[in-house]
């Protein structure tokens, strides 16, 4: 390991034995002496790894005893599991049963605020929002889409919606997930499942129904639910097949860390 990245690559390391399971909640984490001696670096290294891994939140310093293994999944924030999400991708049914997690709860945000917007006044430049569409198909169409920006101008758009819907918690949350899924190269291509061209094909029909005077019927909100959630099975799906394996065992939900 390069002098620059020992630290890192190490604390990774230990984190991910964390995510795995490999290490227990409750149990002590290794000492510093026994981190020097594994990885074969002086002390005050040693000592710097523990401490990235308590700013993780996954270890917690107990005077006299070292650092206790928190119960991440329990007691961990959004930003915990950010981390948790990165570090489980070795073990397959963990990571694969998180980001189903992850995508429920983003579909669920992302569906209520187009579903607000749709049936609520609508405030927001049309000519505005048919220029970020425009901009959206122009990543869309290059000959080797870049996903992670298709996802922050997506992204860009809903935070748009639920702007001036006044919803603002979910805004925090919805930027969380991003964060999550761009660290995760799976992650990123698991959420093209289909083609990029599909993305703009959605925000087109909305901004159709969005530029008619009267409100949509049940039968086209009903379709566009079931489209809406064809598409997050096939994300989810295709994340299974990328880490190698369908989720199995239960881990806690994003929605208690929010």
């Amino acid at each position: 390991m390069g002098s620059r990245t020992v630290v890192a690559d190490v604390a990774d390391e230990l984190a991910r034995r964390v995510a795995t399971g490999e290490y227990r909640p409750g149990d002590l984490m290794p000492s510093v002496r026994q981190v020097a001696e594994e990885f074969g670096m002086n002390r005050a290294t040693a000592q710097l790894i523990l401490g990235r891994l308590e700013s993780y939140g996954f270890v917690q310093a107990r005077r006299g005893k070292g650092f206790t293994i928190r119960d991440v999944r329990v007691e961990g924030g959004m930003d915990v599991y950010r981390h948790l999400f990165r570090f489980s991708i070795t073990a397959p049914a963990v990571a694969a049963e998180m980001f189903a997690d992850i995508v429920e709860v983003e579909r669920g945000i992302v569906g209520e605020a187009l579903l607000a917007y749709t049936l609520g006044p609508k405030v927001l430049d049309q000519v505005e929002l048919t220029a970020a569409v425009d901009a959206l198909e122009a990543m869309a169409r290059r000959p080797e889409p870049d996903h992670i920006q298709i996802i922050e101008a997506e992204i860009a758009l809903v935070r748009k919606l639920l702007g001036v819907l006044g919803m603002t918690m979910q805004r925090a949350v919805l930027n969380s997930i991003a964060d999550m899924v761009v660290e995760v190269p799976e992650a990123v291509t698991a959420y093209f499942a289909v083609a990029a061209d599909l993305h703009v094909l959605v925000w087109r029909a909305l901004l159709a129904m969005w530029d008619v005077e009267s409100a949509p019927s049940e039968a086209q909100l009903a379709l566009f639910d079931d489209l809406f959630t064809l598409y997050h099975q096939k994300v989810t799906a295709r994340f299974d097949e990328l880490v190698g394996e369908s989720p199995v065992g239960t881990v806690t939900r994003l929605s208690s860390a929010v």
